[in-house]
């Protein structure tokens, strides 16, 4: 005997329906599908059929058997039940869920096979069959609509549920808002949300949440917060959407904000509470939050979740502290691909490569097979350490002995590795004869390279492709007028910037920012409006003097000016980082460790500089960069001055 029949003995001949709708009514699928083939091969008298199929089909969409609800669907055709609305109803349901076609022309439902129609077109022909409709019906149906990503059509039919004299309920609301979320249409949401307020549906929570998720989507999270607040309950689902919907726009304070609210109302943190706000703590200025997150992680017994984990390793990583990363790695007992991953393009982001790598080879050794993004950042490392035999290696294997095709992201890592690496000629060559057709971004690796090399000739080259892609292209604009500007051909550089006004092109300016005592203080080149811009240039001149002492000569090779070079020693003291750095030590107790953030690539002088300071002040030093992190100290950088 089945451990179905042990559960459910042979009902009377009228009770097999009651027991099989009962069965599905508590979740116990297998049992009332089993029921119901019982049922079939018994003498059940006829009328039990009809009550019992949506019952049964209910379990065929709940536990995927295409084959079984297909056979029931032509049931239901031979038997009449589909006249009845809950059976029709079921149907529109096992369509939704399960891939099977019904071919309204024979009258027989079959299994989904290449070439039928597509599920939702099943759905479709039941409804337009159906004698009976509720709001049900049309819910299901604008529901399967919008699954398919038929977003203008899911709207129309929900036009023409209302012209029909169909009241839509919070399930059809639930439904619509997160096309809109998805289109970030918040014109249309907002009708949405007048309809549900003016209709009593604003408090309902399922509702509420996709208000919450379509508000946050559009980047409209005071919104978010608006909608929530007017919620009479608020369950941990509705804190954590919330918290998401925060963190996802990068409103790191507001998040900790409702984090704490949360805290206060009773509400328990889950996994997925931190898994949202751990991963926007990922830069220098957020440090302090992420490590506070941390502390809740620890004191809510939450260490040994392998996702919480894997978002603190990467956190740790982006702030800066790749130690911190290191340590909560190592104690992991059974690290995933994703913690891998993390800490490997930690590693390669912030200078010890080899480390990467090793760590790589461990990861090959273990249980974790590395992924595309693994790769990834193994190539990343290898850019950042000149490993140019290494990469090959590396972005050979993925497809030779792991199966996975590289994508434009890893041909550009490796073209970034030869490029610089100096191995421009081959660079140029790799990107020409790529699988696939390369990038303005692509391209753009290989005319950076072509800058630290200072190969004119051949920038102009990848410049003018780069141009075809994106006409608007902003940095090859400026890196190739800068270049013209290094080797001082100044009338080639004015011509260039002459176009990028006529185009109404403008760079971005170059800017860093620190944070000290919960203050995040930014810094643009040459901007005197820091009211601490004196103290901060006066202790910029003692550290020249104490440099120029110990034979240092400032690098002008990054000014692109026609200027004395006089003048151009003055324009490198404005440099952002060096005013972000110099306020950093000043404003803090000895022995605090600097942090600073760039939104460029550091250069020459200020590099050399900060290595300086570094000695000088007695300092630890840690600047991210728009490539990597570098780390200051005792007069030395982490990245071995191959940046």
């Amino acid at each position: 005997m089945s451990v179905s029949e042990a559960a459910y003995p042979p009902p009377p001949p009228s009770s097999w329906a009651q027991q099989i709708r009962a069965a599905a009514a508590e979740g116990h699928f297998c049992d009332a599908v089993s029921l119901f083939l019982r049922m079939r091969a018994s003498a059940a008298p006829r009328s039990s059929v009809p009550a019992s199929l949506p019952a049964a089909l209910k379990s065929c969409a709940a536990l995927g058997l295409s084959a079984l609800g297909a056979s029931l669907h032509a049931l239901a055709i031979r038997s009449g039940a589909f006249a009845d609305r809950f059976t029709a109803n079921a149907l529109l349901n096992l369509y939704c869920k399960v891939p099977c076609s019904y071919l309204d022309s024979t009258g027989v439902a079959i299994v989904d096979v290449p070439g039928s129609s597509t599920a939702f077109e099943s759905v479709r022909k039941v409804f337009d069959e159906m004698i009976e409709r509720d709001v049900v019906s049309w819910n299901t149906l604008v529901l399967g609509c919008a699954e398919e990503g038929r977003h203008h059509e899911a709207l129309g039919f929900v036009r023409k549920m209302c012209r029909e004299g169909f009241r839509p309920d919070s399930f059809t609301l639930s439904t619509v808002l997160p096309i809109f979320a998805e289109c970030a249409d918040v014109k249309r949401g907002l009708e949405v949300h007048g309809f549900a307020f003016r209709n009593g549906f604003d408090s309902d929570v399922f509702v509420g949440s996709s208000l919450i998720d379509m508000y946050a989507n559009c980047t409209r999270t005071d919104y978010s917060v608006k909608v929530f607040d007017n919620l009479p309950v608020r369950d941990h689902i509705l804190w954590n959407s919330l918290l998401a919907g925060c963190a996802q726009n990068g409103s790191v304070e507001e998040a900790l904000g409702i984090f704490r609210r949360m805290l206060q109302a009773g509400v328990r943190p889950v996994p997925v509470t931190f898994s949202s706000l751990i991963p926007v703590c990922g830069n220098l200025a957020s440090l302090r939050f992420g490590k506070q997150l941390h502390a809740y992680v620890i004191c809510g017994g939450f260490e040994d979740n392998v996702f919480i984990s894997s978002s603190l390793i990467d956190m740790y990583c982006k702030c800066g502290e790749i130690s911190i990363a290191h340590c909560i790695f190592d104690k992991m007992s059974s690290p995933d691909v994703v913690s891998w991953t993390a800490m490997i393009m930690g590693y390669a982001l912030h200078g010890p490569a080899r480390e990467a790598l090793v760590l790589f080879e461990r990861m090959e050794l273990g249980n974790a097979k590395p992924n595309h993004i693994t790769f990834l950042a193994v190539l990343t490392a290898c850019s950042h350490a000149g490993l140019v035999d290494k990469g090959w290696k590396y972005f050979k294997s993925m497809s030779n002995h792991y199966g996975i095709v590289p994508t434009l992201e890893h041909f550009a890592a490796l073209a970034d590795t030869l490029g610089r690496a100096g191995e421009l000629d081959e660079a140029y060559n790799f990107i020409s004869k790529m699988q696939i057709k390369p990038t303005a971004s692509v391209w753009s690796t290989l005319l950076r390279a072509c800058r630290v090399h200072k190969n004119t000739m051949l920038a102009e080259e990848v410049a003018k492709k780069i141009m075809e892609l994106e006409p608007r292209s902003i940095g090859s604009h400026v890196v190739l007028s800068n270049m013209y500007s290094a080797s001082g051909r100044w009338n080639e550089a004015a011509h260039l910037r002459e176009s990028m006004r006529k185009k109404g092109m403008k760079k971005d300016p170059a800017c860093s920012w620190i944070e000290v005592k919960s203050k995040l203080h930014v810094f643009v080149a040459h901007d005197r409006s820091h009211p601490w811009y004196d103290r901060i240039i006066d202790a910029l001149n003692a550290f020249s003097e104490q440099m120029a002492r110990e034979g240092h000569v400032p690098n002008t090779e990054d000014v692109f000016q026609d200027i004395e070079e006089e003048h151009k020693s003055y324009v490198l003291c404005g440099h952002s980082e060096k005013l972000a750095i110099v306020f950093g030590i000043i404003s803090t107790p000895a022995g605090t460790k600097i942090r600073v953030m760039k939104n460029l690539r550091v250069c020459i002088d200020c590099h050399t500089v900060t290595k300086f300071i570094s000695k000088l002040a007695d300092r630890e030093i840690v600047v991210r960069d728009a490539n990597r992190f570098h780390h200051f100290k005792d007069g030395n950088c982490s990245c071995g001055d191959f940046w």
